[in-house]
């Protein structure tokens, strides 16, 4: 097929070109290869989306192309694009991917993998297939197999425990079964020797480990306290687990990203209970009531006011003094809340500030610092610059700010940072009295730890 004539057919928007798309996949194994040279020109006025759909529609006469296209790719770009459409090509039987599990090329390879992973439990039959991937020689292709194990879930648990008790497979492919197993299905799924060498790790990686800056995305309570049974107590928690900072962050940014949620309750299931800092304990994560609470309320946004704000009142009773910080990595939400000796003082939303106000008046900790609602740069400050044109915008930017000496804005950590402890700023000069552990809420001890694999 001539390429221009092909070129004109797929020029368009989507709706535009839907007849001539369906009427080359009628062709089929006839035009994989013009369609193909389309797809890798970057040059082409063919929007890539539409020549991949093609070849995905094409399904199985396509596959071997787009491999060989995967090989032979000169930039990012197209390899990006021609593992797009062999990773999700309409076949009937996965099974016409498993050759390329072995293909030599890791892009390949990873790409052959997603198309199982995305078939979650129905690719249990070719378990034995993707099994040696997680000793691949390429990292990402080991992350992949993983992943994919991770999708077929708790009904690969028993090959991959036999991978655990047999040597033959080699150290690389037992060691990523056992994430895969954790990956899973969570730690239960692991056997009691599995278990004992994790506690072990974890207790030699607790005597040298230096704190490191946690990753801020979500909410944790802050609580004047050391003592941290008295904290699990609180928050109605058990079968706490010692684990490293690093192990904890990750835990809370797992449950907290977890999206697909493919186990029940996997978000309101354990929290993360730090050591001491400097003098106060923080829990990350979501207790099962209050989660619940939320999530059936008609106004969410106001039952968590209302549950943050009963929390806190409680917990300082009990201990004095307790804080609740929130922050988002998506987006520009912040939001704090202190509670002294049983009573709110301050509660604050930057995303609610605007249409309530503030819950109580300004803290001290707040002094010297713009709200994030509030804007302090005049009318006009801006003009004559395009907010596209990022470098002449920040220039204008820091020369206001300077000039009018405007305040920098403060988020919940730097609330955190006066009052407490700021758990972006954690390092090597922190204070801290034990070790942190993984605690079960209610519904973690109904449903267990979620499933997937933790550093440690």
């Amino acid at each position: 097929m001539d390429k221009g004539l092909l070129t004109q057919a797929l020029s368009g928007s989507w709706e535009q070109t839907r007849s001539a798309r369906d009427a080359l996949v009628e062709q089929g194994a006839a035009v994989v290869g013009a369609v193909l040279d389309v797809l890798c020109d970057e040059q082409s006025p063919v929007e890539w989306t539409v020549s991949a759909d093609v070849l995905c529609r094409i399904g199985e006469p396509a596959l071997l192309p787009l491999a060989d296209a995967a090989v032979a790719a000169d930039s990012p770009e197209v390899e990006r694009r021609v593992g797009w459409a062999l990773g999700r090509l309409e076949v009937g039987d996965q099974g016409v991917y498993a050759p390329l599990l072995d293909h030599p090329h890791p892009a390949v390879r990873g790409t052959a993998l997603f198309a199982f992973q995305t078939r979650g439990e129905a690719a249990v039959g070719f378990v034995d297939r993707l099994i040696p991937l997680l000793g691949d020689p390429e990292p990402d292709v080991r992350q992949r197999a993983v992943a994919t194990f991770q999708a077929i879930g708790t009904a690969a648990v028993p090959e991959l425990r036999g991978v655990r008790r047999s040597p033959a497979p080699g150290p690389r492919v037992r060691a990523g079964a056992l994430e895969a197993l954790a990956a899973a299905a969570g730690p239960a799924a692991l056997d009691a020797g599995d278990q004992n060498a994790w506690r072990r790790l974890t207790r030699i990686r607790l005597l040298a480990e230096v704190p490191e800056g946690m990753h801020l995305c979500g909410s944790w309570y802050a609580v004047r306290t050391a003592d941290q049974a008295a904290v699990l107590d609180a928050f109605d928690l058990a079968d706490p687990e010692p684990v490293t900072l690093r192990t904890g962050a990750a835990a809370w940014n797992h449950d907290h990203h977890d999206w697909q949620r493919t186990r029940p309750h996997s978000g309101c299931s354990r929290v993360f209970v730090s050591p001491a800092l400097e003098g106060w304990t923080l829990v990350f994560g979501d207790s099962s009531e209050h989660r619940h609470r939320i999530d059936e309320a008609e106004d969410p946004d106001e039952a968590l006011n209302q549950v943050v704000r009963q929390r806190c009142a409680d917990l300082s009773r009990r201990f004095g003094a307790a804080q609740w910080h929130g922050m988002s990595c998506g987006d520009g939400w912040t939001a704090w809340c202190i509670a002294e000796a049983g009573e709110v003082v301050r509660q604050y939303d930057a995303y609610d500030a605007e249409e309530h106000g503030d819950r109580g008046p300004a803290h001290p900790a707040e002094s010297g610092y713009l709200l994030p609602h509030q804007d302090g740069f005049p009318e006009g400050a801006f003009d004559g610059v395009s907010a596209s044109d990022t470098e002449a915008f920040t220039a204008r930017y820091h020369q206001v700010k300077e000039e009018l000496r405007i305040p920098d804005t403060c988020y919940a950590n730097d609330i955190a940072a006066r009052l407490s402890v700021d758990p972006a700023a954690l390092g090597a000069n922190t204070r801290i009295e034990g070790c942190g552990v993984l605690a079960l809420t209610a519904c973690g001890r109904e449903h267990g730890h979620p499933a997937g694999a933790l550093p440690v």
